[in-house]
């Protein structure tokens, strides 16, 4: 089993990706073991995130960590977040070019795709996993019309998921879910509010496996 074939296989196991943005260095180890006291072991820092590489390099130390880079928008950024330790790459759009930059890398590429024919591009250059982003606005039929004629894709939804949806999402064929803000939240870090962050990555753990 390659590595891509490895982390993607870990992501649907785990359902659930916490995207970390706007969280302090110094604060970020602690947000990450809340995480994981929850149950959510699967990362994304985003790298309009201060020292974002740094968090990268520092949470791949837990080797029970899936630790990857979200809001790579070009190669010299993806190369940056592999050099980093970073496992997988998100995308908030379609570069082939960061498709294919990971893809010799063996590592996971998920570019941001919202239409039919971007989602479609995106899989013909070989990206296993397909970020439908920003899915809030469209809801969990959009990822159920997508996989009419897409069927066997594997679709991450991304933006304005919530613990509301997100049984709905994964109900409607979705290979897990990205979470934003409400679960890594930057406030809750301030306040040093470690168990409300747990308790937040157990509800979403909990609606992402009500299949």
């Amino acid at each position: 089993m390659t590595h891509i074939q490895t982390v993607l296989q870990t992501i649907g196991t785990s359902k659930v990706i916490s995207i970390i943005r706007g969280i302090e260095y110094e604060a970020a180890a602690n947000v990450i073991a809340a995480l994981k006291k929850g149950g959510v072991s699967c990362l994304e820092v985003t790298m309009n995130t201060n020292q974002s590489l740094a968090i990268i390099e520092k949470a791949r130390l837990d080797e029970s960590l899936l630790v990857g880079a979200g809001t790579v928008l070009d190669v010299n950024m993806a190369r940056e977040c592999i050099r980093a330790g970073a496992q997988f790459v998100l995308s908030p759009l379609l570069d082939i070019k960061v498709i294919e930059y990971c893809l010799s890398h063996d590592v996971l590429p998920v570019p941001g795709v919202f239409t039919p024919t971007e989602l479609y591009s995106a899989h013909r250059c070989g990206a296993p996993l397909l970020k439908i982003f920003p899915a809030g606005g469209v809801g969990p039929q959009y990822i159920k019309d997508l996989l009419g004629p897409f069927n066997g894709m594997k679709l991450l939804p991304v933006g304005g998921v919530s613990v509301e949806n997100t049984a709905a999402f994964m109900k409607a064929g979705s290979f897990a879910v990205g979470v934003g803000s409400y679960l890594a939240n930057p406030e809750l870090s301030k306040q040093k509010a470690w168990e409300t962050i747990t308790q937040r990555a157990k509800l979403f753990i909990e609606q992402a496996n009500q299949r």
